[in-house]
Formats: structure tokens, sequence, C-alpha cells
């Protein structure tokens, strides 16, 4: 089974900027989408054409903000061997849910978690907010744990280590690699989640977020804020983990990963 999660910084703009054609060539048997930006209201006047996917979504209360969406393949073969049972929206709590952040897929032997974390923003106006939202996210995954083993994909907004963005020393104080930000990560992996694109390739520099400022795609002046992370007992099902920095469309590239039975 193949899964994707991409950041695609808006729908609308995604689809106008090739979207439909990576689904077509891509062929995931799940996608999670982040930044979807669309509300219920006007996603119902747009006439998508997911072919051959059913869609999910969980949208933002404010409208062309934040939320996320799931695309299951109803033709996939692996998708129906792993019997997949109920998408469900939020966390249960309202201040973060109704930015529509997070989607829980379960499965029969693991649940797929499709995660939006905030970015603390200028001059970290929400770095308080993204803190709580890592604490209970990371409650709410061990409570899912605690019945199966669980992966978790999306956007982090943070770059974990040093090599995982082009200049740490210049971010030390900035959004996304802040000593707060990165204790948080750190707070997952030492509650057992494993960093699969790490675990496959521990010393592989690779991007899954650029400026549009400065030319810094074309320079390569980017950071890793994009995951699957997973539960040690599911880690021998996955066979890789793969960052698709060669698929533009949003600033985000796609990130994913293939689980065999």
């Amino acid at each position: 089974m193949k899964i994707i999660s991409w950041n695609v910084n808006g729908i609308r703009a995604a689809l106008k900027n090739g979207f439909y054609n990576y689904l077509k060539s891509e062929k995931p048997d799940i996608i999670c989408l982040q930044e979807v930006k669309i509300s219920n209201l006007h996603r119902e006047k747009y006439e998508f054409n997911f072919e051959g996917y059913a869609e999910h979504w969980n949208s933002a209360v404010r409208p062309g903000y934040s939320g996320t969406a799931i695309f299951v393949s109803q033709k996939s073969k692996e998708v129906k061997k792993a019997k997949q049972l109920v998408v469900k929206n939020g966390m249960g709590i309202e201040e973060f849910d109704r930015e529509g952040r997070v989607m829980t897929m379960e499965f029969e032997n693991f649940y797929l978690v499709n995660a939006y974390f905030p970015n603390s923003g200028h001059e970290l106006k929400r770095l308080n907010f993204k803190t709580n939202f890592n604490k209970a996210m990371l409650d709410f995954l061990k409570k899912l744990e605690s019945k199966k083993p669980v992966i978790l994909c999306g956007d982090l907004n943070v770059a974990h280590k040093e090599i995982d963005l082009a200049r740490p020393k210049d971010n030390t104080k900035n959004a996304g690699f802040t000593p707060e930000e990165r204790e948080g990560m750190d707070k997952f992996i030492e509650a057992g989640f494993i960093d699969t694109f790490r675990y496959f390739n521990p010393n592989k520099i690779q991007y899954s977020w650029w400026s549009y400022r400065f030319g810094a795609r074309d320079r390569n002046i980017g950071w890793r804020i994009d995951y699957f992370l997973a539960s040690p007992k599911i880690i021998n099902k996955i066979k890789n983990a793969f960052i698709f920095d060669n698929i533009t469309g949003s600033d985000h590239c796609p990130v994913g990963i293939e689980i065999v039975d």
C-alpha cells in the first residue's frame, strides 16, 4: 500500500498546478492532504473530479484556511485487503478541531492519522497554541496506540534536527526550528514513534518545503517538515519512506511510505 502525504497549500491552487495529473500518474492507494483551504460550502460549488477516489474532508470553520482531506482509491486491492473501517475528524478538542487539522482513518490492523500541525507564526505568536496542540496530539496518538499501531503523517511544521534544514544556525529563533518546537518533536520520538524517513535514510539531506522567496527551491534552501511517524509495532511492515522533491505545485512536495502485508 502506497500512502502519500502532501501539504497542497490550497486544493484549488493545486488543481491549477497539476494535481490531477499527479494523482493519475502516481496512483497512490491513499493520499492525505493538508492545508486544503476550502470550506464545506465552497467545496460544494466546485465540480471536483478525483476519479476513482473516495473523498473525505475536514474543513476549517474559517473559510480559506487550514483544513485536511483524505482520498482513498476505490480500486486499490491493498486498501481492501487492509479492511478500512471508518474515517473520523478531529481530536475532540474544539480549539483545534475548528481548524480542521486532524483526521483518523481506522484499518483492521492500524490507524492512519492525517494532521496539519499549527505554524507558530510571525513573532512566534502561536507558539503556545502549537505547544498545546503537540501535547494533545501525543495524548491522542497514545490512546489510539493502546488499541493498535499508529501511523501519523502530515505537515508537522518543525525541522527536527540540523540536518533537516539548509541553514540551521540562521533559524534557531524562527518558527519551525525553535528549541520549544524541536523539544516537542523529541517527545514524539521519546514516546516511541519512529521518523520513517530517518529510519531508512539516516544521513540523507532532502527537504519537503521551500520558501517562495529568493528562489529558495531552485537553490534547494529548504526544510524537511513533512513526516510519517510510525509505532514500533508496525515499522517492520514499512518497506520504504521517500520524498518526491521533484514534484511541484505547492511550496511543499509530497512525501510517502510503502507498507507491505
